[in-house]
């Protein structure tokens, strides 16, 4: 087996989470007095750095603004992120048999590590997971392979032996600024086209397809 490293991104990768995004966004926004987005619109911008979502949906530049905009957030997420994720009907299947092989397992998000942490306790599956790297531990995010890099540090990882699994061009960019493997998964809202950008060893179309 060439890889002994899966590192992989969270939403749209390994769970479904739009819904609990979604409604935390319009909840905020009405919070705040700021115009409603469609939810089409606020799909788009999952696996974008927060900020950058915060400003792609309501062009809020200011960084207090952006601020007061994510504490509100999170109070939502608080209560209705996790109950709202599912994880992919094949995600535990794969990770269960990346783990039989004796392959290390890795997230780098950039979700909150404790929020996908509280996903995988809540479900019973915390052990199929070696090392979670969120948006808390990072100060870059992907593109900039800081996360990534990070992983590898820990996992004491062989570059020739890791590869990362996402489906955004975000993760793609990290993974080759990482200068590791990318395999793309077409279970969020980006193209085939899109993602083929990118240098990748594999598109698929879910993770039963994986290698």
């Amino acid at each position: 087996m060439k890889y002994k490293y899966y590192f992989f991104d969270f939403d749209y990768t390994l769970a479904n989470s739009e819904k609990g995004i979604v409604v935390c966004f319009q909840k905020t926004v009405e919070k705040l007095n700021i115009p409603q987005k469609g939810e089409e619109e606020i799909k788009k911008t999952i696996g974008m750095p927060m900020m950058d979502a915060i400003t792609h949906l309501t062009g809020i530049k200011n960084p207090a603004e952006q601020q007061l905009f994510l504490k509100t957030y999170k109070k939502f997420a608080d209560e209705l992120m996790t109950p709202n994720t599912v994880f992919f009907p094949d995600t535990i299947a794969a990770l269960e048999k990346i783990k039989a092989d004796g392959c290390t397992t890795a997230i780098i998000s950039t979700k909150t590590r404790h929020r996908i942490s509280e996903k995988f306790q809540l479900d019973g599956y915390s052990h199929l997971i070696d090392l979670i790297i969120g948006s808390e531990d990072t100060t870059a995010y992907k593109p900039n392979p800081e996360g990534i890099n990070m992983a590898l540090n820990l996992t004491h990882a062989n570059k020739q032996q890791v590869i990362y699994v996402g489906d955004s061009i975000y993760d793609a960019g990290a993974a080759q600024n990482a200068g590791i493997d990318f395999a793309g998964v077409l279970t969020g809202t980006t193209t085939a086209q899109e993602l083929a950008a990118f240098p990748s060893v594999q598109i698929i179309h879910c993770l039963s397809e994986l290698l």
